[in-house]
């Protein structure tokens, strides 16, 4: 119960936008052009403002040494100096009257005001700065800074987004190259132009992409090389094997002369099973579609291989097939069950799928994990058979473009399910 392993098709899981490759680059780039924007922008704020709140300072400071000579020299204030105004922060009336100067930001009638105060006679004289133009340039700036922000966000995302989309997209080739190669289509290359052409820097992705045509090309010659042996060997055993049979033919009769023509049957069957084989890997195989009534084609499969078998139509439907080579498929899965199982052997139909099961063993592990292996067999199954069967079932099923699964029931048993397709053109 053994054959080569089929093409398995990648399980593929959905790649969320932000758990590709694309989705966190750009979500990186995001990230970091607003933390280096944010940074940015605070430094510059906070440097300007500084810088404004210093010169307001100074300026109220000078405006109050000029109204403290003026004051004590008995001249005409021409800064408009006032001793101990109402609207004089509260923080800097007391410190002005513990004999200290100072500044503060404060309110004067609605108006921002930078004030300076100091001592005057057991009061305080209070000088002011118009603060109203400083604070509408720190507004402008900030205002400015965010809008500079968001441009340079949005061109280096746009920069970085276009970037990076063109290495994913090669990436998406490359994976979908590699998937195609995993299905069985050697043809397929990448033929990254960074790999063909001198002028281009080669990059990581082309050094991948490179790698992968390089495999797939030795894989390729490879299977190539074991496909044209089997079929060499194949033909060269027939002739002996022609020979070999007219000599079993001319034995006499009796117990000796059965076991080797029934030996010479089994070389025969096996030099047939590699040709086909061989054909079935090299894809060149072209089925004879038609539709038929699937029920009906079960019931002559089972017939045909003269092999027990109880058939089950739940449910019939027209499938589009090629008969032969159904047949073909039909009767090594039923000889593969009762061979390496033990009955009742069931075949079902419901809808485009036939079921085939037995009661025996089931499938061993590696052959449900990996899929069938040809010429390796159980040590239960007492060395029958070549493992060839099912890697013949297999090929034919891809050929008609159904597909082949092997599971065990829970109950016990091996479970193979053939799901066909279905003719929806009503032919």
């Amino acid at each position: 119960m053994t054959a080569r392993p089929r093409p398995v098709r990648p399980r593929l899981r959905r790649i969320s936008r932000f758990g590709s490759l694309y989705g966190k680059f750009t979500l990186f780039l995001a990230v970091m052009c607003c933390v280096v924007a944010a940074v940015l922008g605070v430094l510059v704020h906070v440097i300007v403002t500084r810088q404004t709140v210093h010169q307001a300072r100074t300026e109220a400071l000078s405006r109050l040494d000029s109204a403290a000579r003026a004051y004590a020299a008995g001249e005409p204030n021409r800064h408009q100096a006032a001793l101990n105004p109402p609207e004089l922060p509260e923080k800097l009336r007391t410190m002005a009257l513990g004999g200290k100067r100072g500044t503060a930001l404060g309110d004067d009638h609605g108006i921002a005001t930078m004030w300076a105060a100091g001592p005057a006679d057991g009061g305080v004289l209070a000088a002011r700065f118009d603060y109203r133009h400083s604070a509408g340039t720190i507004e402008g700036l900030d205002r400015a800074i965010v809008g500079s922000s968001a441009l340079a966000i949005g061109g280096t995302l746009l920069v970085g987004v276009f970037a990076v989309s063109r290495v994913t997209r090669r990436l998406h080739r490359t994976a979908d190259v590699a998937r195609r190669i995993s299905a069985g289509d050697l043809d397929a290359r990448v033929a990254d132009p960074r790999t063909t052409d001198p002028s281009k820097a080669q990059d990581e992705v082309a050094a991948v992409a490179e790698a992968l045509d390089a495999m797939a090309g030795t894989l390729q010659a490879r299977l190539q090389s074991e496909q044209r042996f089997t079929a060499d060997v194949a033909h060269e055993l027939r002739t002996p094997l022609a020979g070999l049979q007219a000599s079993a033919d001319l034995l006499p009769p009796g117990r000796p002369t059965e076991l080797v023509r029934d030996r010479v049957q089994a070389l025969r069957r096996l030099t047939e099973d590699l040709l086909e084989i061989s054909r079935l890997d090299s894809l060149t195989e072209r089925p004879d579609l038609d539709a038929h009534r699937l029920g009906r084609l079960a019931e002559r499969a089972v017939r045909a291989s003269g092999l027990e078998a109880q058939v089950r139509i739940v449910r019939d439907a027209c499938v589009v097939t090629d008969r032969r080579r159904l047949e073909r498929v039909l009767s090594n899965l039923l000889a593969n069950a009762h061979r390496h199982g033990r009955p009742p052997v069931t075949l079902t139909v419901d809808g485009p799928v036939i079921t085939v099961r037995d009661h025996g063993p089931g499938y061993p592990c590696y052959l449900l994990e990996h899929g069938p292996q040809r010429f390796r067999t159980e040590p239960t199954s007492g060395g029958k058979g070549h493992g060839l069967g099912l890697t013949i079932a297999i090929g034919q099923a891809r050929t008609i473009d159904a597909r082949l699964t092997f599971a065990n029931a829970p109950d016990g048993g091996a479970v193979t399910t053939l799901v066909l397709p279905e003719d929806t053109e009503g032919r």
